[in-house]
């Protein structure tokens, strides 16, 4: 029975011993076959470069970008004290004047009337606002609503909140008179509403938010006419940007936050009827041109009076007598006689001026006494 029994365990430790070994095998054929099937890594996904900036509001308004890129770390001067000058022709809106930054510092942009680019829009003014620690400009923009400025009061109809200087009625445009400035005998489409309050102070806070700064949110409206189509400023206002910005006197270093235009009838006429200055504004400069033309005067100038010392030489000239006594100076050599006879004739006329002189004595008194004795 042993011997069967061993033979039977033998048999049996072969037969799992083959199971085993055809188990291990098909474990690693398995194996082989999973890491064979996957095959290499995918490629890491490309690198996609974020999308491009969208294009500013400056490439639109290049007349102006000097006012969009504009930050500083000074706050803006106060607004100055001035009269707005009377509206030029029927339809022209008022944009209030305001202070620009360029690298020379703040400089003024006066106010002035402009003709709207269609019907039926207003116009909102920029504003100075302090944000991350600077002072940053919002540009002006026409729109159907008056939208944010500040908070600021540019009065004339710009009291801080929205705009009570006139509004469109009909296809036309009515004036407020009771706060701006327009000839009713020539423009005849106007109203007056005295509950617009034009405030008018010597030193008017000119930017929002920061020490000093008008304390102002947006309003209700005011974010509705955000979400509006909005039309960046005319050519001709940017004309008359680059026109202030062109001007030294404008510059608030030249004059103290006083400008001496402080207001134009037309857009970029800085000079002639319209022009109004800042209350305390130094006088009015002659324009550049004209100076730059005095110095080119001055050389034809110089020109004429290096002619006139030519002019005494040859007046020297005639004077050569002198020479002339010389040539008979030659011949005096060859005959001396003549020459004491020339300087005793100029010696003579002085002894004549003596002679007069005792001329008047005998006339006094020898002559009568004479006659006196017979």
């Amino acid at each position: 029975m042993s011997k069967t029994s061993d033979k039977f365990s033998r048999i049996l430790t072969l037969r799992v011993a083959s199971l085993t070994s055809l188990a291990a095998a098909a474990v690693l054929a398995g194996c082989v076959a999973t890491v064979r099937v996957p095959g290499p890594p995918p490629p890491p996904p490309a690198y996609v470069p974020p999308p491009a900036p969208a294009v500013s509001v400056q490439a639109e308004a290049p007349g102006v970008d000097v006012e969009v890129q504009a930050q500083a770390t000074e706050p803006p001067p106060p607004l100055p004290d001035y009269q707005q000058p009377p509206c030029p022709e029927e339809g022209f809106l008022w944009t209030p004047g305001y202070w620009a930054f360029s690298t020379a510092g703040y400089y003024w942009i006066p106010g002035t009337w402009v003709a709207p680019p269609q019907v039926g829009v207003l116009w909102t003014p920029g504003y100075w606002g302090f944000v991350g620690g600077v002072y940053r400009f919002n540009a002006g923009y026409w729109g159907p609503h008056v939208g944010f400025y500040g908070g600021v009061n540019y009065g004339f109809g710009y009291g801080g909140v929205g705009f009570g200087g006139g509004h469109w009625e009909g296809g036309g445009y009515r004036y407020n008179t009771a706060v701006t400035n327009v000839n009713t005998t020539v423009i005849h489409n106007t109203y007056v509403n005295n509950t617009v309050v034009n405030n008018v102070t010597v030193n008017k806070v000119s930017y929002n938010g920061g020490s000093g700064g008008v304390a102002a949110q947006p309003t209700p409206q005011e974010r509705a006419a955000a979400s509006e189509t909005h039309i960046p400023p005319t050519p001709v206002q940017k004309a008359h940007v680059q026109e202030a910005i062109r001007n030294p006197q404008l510059a608030a270093k030249a004059n103290g936050g006083h400008p001496p235009i402080a207001a134009t009838a037309r857009p970029a006429s800085f000079t002639g009827p319209g022009v109004v200055g800042a209350k305390g504004a130094p006088p009015l400069k002659p324009v550049v041109p004209p100076a730059a033309h005095t110095p080119l005067a001055s050389p034809p100038a110089a020109h004429t009076e290096t002619a006139p010392p030519k002019a005494p030489a040859p007046a020297a000239h005639p004077a050569t007598p002198p020479p002339a006594a010389k040539a008979p100076a030659t011949p005096a050599f060859k005959a001396p006689p003549p020459r004491p006879t020339a300087p005793q004739r100029p010696a003579a006329p002085p002894k004549p001026a003596a002679k007069p002189a005792p001329k008047p004595a005998p006339k006094a008194s020898k002559p009568p006494e004479k006659g006196e004795k017979p």
